[in-house]
């Protein structure tokens, strides 16, 4: 039996896969140990199951403890250890403004503190050393880091001459043995200093409060029966808790990586070949984006305002989830979030003492969630309180409750809505030619009025909707993906150069993820000389350079709405994940579900609700998921 765990912001959900079929179990989340929920939720699913913890075989966990550690800035006390008259980057940044039009607002303050910034006597250039490492000098200085808990080691060319890197890290080890120690080469071999450095500051920052979780997990699991957590990495393949605990950088968007990967194959399965994927939880909701089944990616991206050059499923968050609190702003204007009550707690109809209005009170008033029949993990639900809550908002509106309600409701949606938008419209994608997979607790409530407000036509809802992150783990590949900066152009950019490259590091990452015979995907970023950025190809292991240059001069035009036959080619970089397949569905036939609805009609899915707003029908497509087509 294959077990799937996915901690969210109000729930912890679980999958239990067996040959025959999927058992689901839900429990709240438990911010202050999340652990604690983990295993409760591992309880539900396997007494839904009738099955015993011995009976699991593996187990893979999605966490949200380096995104919550990074935002809010409970990491690590760390150290930098950079080049000599390099050692602020992590502060310096780019020039670029956090907010074009608010001159005053700044960049978050930097992880690593002046006074643990240490100047390493060394230079390399790009043919190899030019000033030796001085090893007596760098331990004289590392002496007003000795307090710290992580060290990060970023130098100048350590992307492409590891040497210096690799030997400051041990000169740390030995000095400090139980000492984190993050190195750029390792972390994020890519050439720009900044984004270099500031992923392996994150990366050491984070590691520490990672490993310690994951220790714990680890011997609650095996106490309670089960096996040693795998973990969900922000790419959306899986690692092994080890590899995790050493590289926390590489967990950050742990959690929407699982849905957004379980998202794309029931969109596959539905037959969408594009579709926008959007998970609703209780605190948040993310959209990304699907094409032939396979979740987008990006090469890196900013969190919490901190840059990560790592790959990454690309995902756009915002802060609208069924705890999100409703609210009058100065100009008297409704608002929905980014505030949000939580798991505790929760909104005011969980009758846990929450006195604040919410998304979940809303559907509640509007009959969208039935007080009678409660949401999974065992929440009941007090009508009395949630009208009472958003009675109060509607007095401070001039409305009455339900309108104040139904507006609460549309708010939400047209703020996920916009988020759809970011990952569509602004990229250049039309919505309405995608369909649109709506799943988390909350998703399926709202799906046919963010369709709405985008224009698209056909919706998907899995019958796992509540639980599809959770799914998603489990059918996700085990993998490893690895970057290095080559910067090959002319006679350099050759057949046998590219090969020789891809070969290292495909090696390499089937010696890290112990599967000799594992796949090999490639990917190249290139441009055009004297280009700031890259776009990035796809090409398989035995790239010729002609192919690479027609592929990257086809996106150039898409992009850009040019090419130039006569410039040259670089090629910057290589990218190359090594994967295994993950588990297959079940080969039962689909639990079914209704097949004939039309709105405006509630439909109860177990572990979420689904609201068919008028002009809206459809039905079960006989292969796990619900289908609704605008009239």
């Amino acid at each position: 039996m294959l077990l799937g765990v996915d901690v969210g912001g109000t729930f912890t959900d679980a999958v239990l896969l067996t040959p025959e079929r999927a058992f689901t179990g839900k429990a709240p989340s438990t911010p202050a140990d999340q652990s604690e929920g983990v295993l409760a939720a591992v309880q539900a699913v396997l007494e839904s199951a009738g099955a015993q913890a011995a009976d699991v075989t593996r187990f893979v966990h999605g966490m949200t403890v380096g995104t919550n550690a990074l935002l809010e800035r409970k990491v690590a006390t760390t150290a930098l250890l950079a080049t000599e008259g390099f050692t602020d980057i992590e502060e310096l940044g780019r020039q670029t403004r956090a907010e074009l039009y608010r001159l005053c607002a700044g960049n978050p303050p930097p992880l690593v503190p002046e006074a643990l910034r240490v100047g390493v006597p060394e230079r390399c250039g790009p043919e190899g050393v030019i000033t030796p490492l001085d090893e007596e000098e760098l331990g004289r200085r590392l002496a007003v880091a000795d307090a710290a808990e992580s060290f990060a080691v970023c130098l100048l060319w350590g992307f492409r001459h590891s040497e210096h890197e690799s030997r400051v890290a041990a000169l740390v080890g030995e000095r400090l043995p139980d000492a984190h120690i993050s190195t750029s080469h390792e972390t994020a071999a890519l050439f720009r200093e900044y984004e270099r450095c500031a992923t392996t500051v994150v990366d050491a920052a984070l590691s520490p409060l990672l490993r310690r979780y994951l220790e714990q997990l680890t011997t609650q699991s095996q106490a309670a029966g089960l096996p040693a957590p795998e973990v969900m990495l922000s790419s959306g393949g899986v690692a092994g808790a080890d590899a995790a605990a050493r590289h926390g950088s590489w967990t950050v968007l742990s959690g929407p990586a699982g849905g957004a990967v379980g998202a794309g194959q029931a969109a596959l399965r539905a037959g969408a070949a594009t579709a926008v994927c959007l998970d609703m939880g209780g605190t948040s909701c993310d959209v990304s984006v699907a094409s032939d089944g396979i979740v987008v990616t990006g090469s890196g991206r900013e969190v919490g305002g901190r840059a990560l050059a790592l790959p990454m499923v690309d995902v756009h968050t915002v802060g609208a989830g069924g705890g999100s609190i409703a609210w009058r702003d100065e100009g008297g204007a409704l608002r929905v979030g980014p505030g949000s009550a939580g798991a505790d707690p929760g909104p005011a109809c969980y009758g846990r003492g929450g006195t604040e209005p919410t998304v979940t009170d809303a559907n509640l008033m509007l009959g969208r969630l039935d007080p009678g029949n409660g949401l999974a993990g065992g929440v009941e639900l007090d009508l009395e309180a949630a009208t009472r809550v958003v009675s109060r908002l509607a007095g401070t509106l001039g409305l009455d409750a339900m309108d104040a309600a139904a507006g609460i409701v549309r708010v939400a949606a047209a703020q996920m809505a916009q988020a759809v938008r970011v990952m569509t419209v602004e990229r250049g994608s039309d919505p309405r030619d995608m369909a649109l997979v709506a799943f988390g607790g909350a998703g399926p409530l709202h799906a046919c009025a963010i369709a709405d407000e985008l224009g698209m036509t056909r919706i998907i809802v899995p019958e796992a909707s509540g639980v599809l992150s959770a799914l998603g783990l489990v059918i996700s590949e085990r993998r490893r993906d690895l970057v290095e900066s080559v910067l090959l152009r002319g006679p350099e950019l050759t057949a046998d150069a590219v090969g020789a490259a891809v070969a290292a590091l495909a090696a390499r990452g089937r010696s890290e993820l112990g599967a000799p015979d594992a796949a090999v995907r490639c990917a190249f970023d290139l441009r055009y000389p004297g280009q700031a950025h890259e776009l990035t190809v796809t090409g398989g292991q035995d790239a010729d350079p002609a192919d690479l240059r027609s592929a990257f001069e086809k996106a150039h035009l898409e992009r850009y709405g040019y090419d130039d036959a006569d410039a040259g080619v670089e090629l910057v970089t290589i990218r190359v994940t090594v994967a295994e397949p993950g588990a297959e569905l079940p080969a039962e036939a689909s639990s079914g579900g209704p097949a004939d609805l039309s709105g405006p009609e509630v439909c109860p899915l177990g572990d979420s609700t689904l609201y068919v707003a008028e002009g809206w029908s459809g039905g079960h497509d006989g292969d796990r998921a619900i289908v609704l087509e605008r009239d």
